[in-house]
């Protein structure tokens, strides 16, 4: 039943063995809205107007026109990637002194087939046209331009409170079973979708930032925060009639997350956004979005110590050991212990680990961060507890874990599971140092998936199945599908499940992503996530049968991509 990676044609693969250098595997940079370079890329939330085109010779002639479309269709579809100034992070580096050197007919020719590490065919999709690829085969040789940065004054130019925390209710006013709501991204749509458990209807559509990355509940699980890739924070108050948004910010010009504080004294006090761009993190206050504290991740990278002005901030969770907010620095390879007792004397451990820093979760006790390094092909272990680094753990290739997986292996005990972007293989990783010291931070078992492109990996404590999605492999009947293993018998084939056939769309991509469970853990959703002007739909699947139990379809049901159920977020339960 063990599939390999689909190869792209015959003329694609030779030239992605000509460039193997210049590889890109689109990693979600973050967790939630997935399927993006395979698909629609990855996109940034800045104005390309804004940018300037900087005078330069060298690079091939462009017009003014030229130029300003390129730099468009770099910030949607690349920066997500490449970076806003093509240093590389979950890609390659696009650089000048690279791009000049490969030449025009070699740019060409990457852009247009790709490669099977998870650069998107540009030109045989279809998504880019001969013009277009030409075009932005001269813009990656010119050098980049640098947006604007985005300050305290900027923030609050943005800021808005619609409804004051003394004007809020006291108590939920709603019936609506918090427990069992889902937060669901419809990317394209700039919304997200707030879906009832039980009943698998849409409670409330809100408007948001574009293609929201994250949803966050507070630890009271009262406020939902979420961040679009244009960087806007939207603060919902769910205990409202209606959950209505209660505040909103703009944080940055691109970002990925958002967390909020859950150390006992400190629930609700705080929330923190990390940015793309400008690198950074601001901090929060909790119930209205002021903006507190903002403080630059510019800096020096780990190991050859370099100076780096773009590492961007990837994952953020609040640790539940000390009032700190974990924060993943990107390109640098640093992981912060941003402590928020005191932000006037803002108080931050430091820890070297691995580039590049992406997505991660607990392991099951909650004291340890297990954060995938995705092009060191390694997961970083953080000791929430005693503040410093457990171990740094080489796993297969570009691993994408989402927040992980929790589960006990029948001869291994407690272990976290991720899956990857660049190989078929899901790795397990010991996590119980005194039970099992033997096994402790080290991959016990290795599991075949169906192929590479996973995104993300999902169990439950009540649940004995893990789930892994393939959402970026380029088999149609692979990205439509999840690869489904018992936890009892690892050592057996997994099961397929075929998610988008089930939902019976027609026409489209289809890409299945996001297994997600509800509260009890006895169902598994799943986004099967079609083009805007196609139907999607999702799919709940009975857990302990492993049968269809549902299909939501509905027209509001845009792109959805994340889906977060709130009692699960809330308490870190994956």
């Amino acid at each position: 039943m063990t599939r390999s990676v689909t190869t792209l044609r015959p003329i694609a693969a030779a030239v992605a063995l000509a460039i193997v250098g210049m590889g890109s595997a689109w990693a979600g940079d973050g967790n939630a809205t997935p399927a993006e370079a395979a698909y629609q890329a990855s996109p940034s939330g800045i104005d390309a107007a804004k940018v300037m085109m900087p005078d330069e010779e060298g690079a091939p002639a462009m017009t003014r026109e030229e130029f300003d479309q390129a730099k468009e269709i770099y910030f949607e579809r690349c920066a997500g990637c490449h970076g806003v100034l093509r240093k590389g992070a979950t890609g390659k580096p696009l650089t000048t002194d690279i791009t000049r050197e490969r030449g025009m007919d070699y740019l060409k020719t990457f852009i247009t087939y790709g490669s099977p590490a998870g650069m998107p065919n540009w030109g045989t999709s279809g998504q880019l046209t001969d013009d277009q690829i030409d075009m932005m085969a001269r813009y990656v040789m010119h050098e980049p331009p640098v947006p604007p940065e985005f300050g305290l004054a900027d923030m609050k130019d943005t800021w808005e409170v619609f409804v004051a925390p003394e004007d809020r209710p006291t108590e939920q006013l709603n019936d609506l079973d918090l427990d069992n709501l889902f937060s669901v991204t419809l990317r394209d749509a700039g919304q997200i979708a707030l879906i009832d458990g039980d009943s698998k209807e849409i409670v409330k559509v809100l408007d948001t930032g574009y293609a929201v990355h994250i949803s966050r509940i507070s630890a009271s699980g009262r406020y939902l925060f979420v961040i679009g890739r244009d960087a806007r924070v939207d603060m919902i108050d769910l205990w409202m009639e209606e959950p209505t948004t209660v505040a909103e910010i703009k944080v940055g010009l691109e970002a990925r997350s958002v967390e909020t504080s859950k150390f006992e004294g400190f629930e609700d006090d705080f929330a923190i956004a990390g940015t793309y761009w400008p690198p950074q993190y601001v901090i929060m206050d909790g119930e209205t979005l002021e903006p507190l504290k903002i403080a630059s991740t510019r800096g020096m990278t780990v190991g050859t110590q370099e100076y780096h002005p773009e590492p961007r901030v990837a994952a953020i969770v609040a640790s539940h050991q000390h009032p700190e907010f974990i924060v993943n620095v990107k390109e640098t390879g640093k992981v912060r212990l941003v402590n928020y007792e005191n932000l006037d004397a803002l108080s931050t451990v430091e820890i070297d680990t691995s580039r590049f820093l992406h997505d991660g979760g607990w392991d099951s006790s909650g004291r340890y961060f297990m954060t995938a390094a995705n092009q060191s092909n390694q997961i970083v272990v953080i000791d929430a507890q005693d503040r410093d680094l457990e171990a740094i753990i080489d796993v297969g290739k570009t691993p994408h874990p989402g927040r992980g997986a929790n589960f006990v292996d029948p001869e291994f005990g407690p272990v976290w599971a991720t899956s990857h972007l660049g190989d078929n293989t899901i790795s397990l990783i010991g996590t119980d140092p005194e039970g099992h010291p033997d096994q402790a931070w080290t991959v016990v078992r290795t599991l075949e998936g169906q192929g590479g492109g996973s995104l993300f990996i999902k169990t439950h404590p009540e649940s004995e199945h893990v789930y892994v999605d393939t959402a970026l492999n380029p088999d149609a009947a692979i990205s439509q599908s999840v690869a489904v293993y018992n936890v009892d018998d690892l050592e057996a084939d997994y099961q397929v499940l075929p998610i988008a056939d089930w939902a019976e769309l027609g026409e489209g991509p289809k890409r299945v992503v996001q297994p997600e469970f509800n509260q009890a853990g006895d169902e598994v959703w799943f986004s099967v996530w079609n083009t805007m002007d196609q139907s999607s739909a999702i799919v709940v699947v009975d857990d302990k049968t492993l049968e269809l139990k549902a299909v939501i379809r509905d027209e509001r049901l845009v792109t959805p991509t994340g889906k977060f159920n709130l009692f699960n977020t809330q308490h870190d339960i994956y």
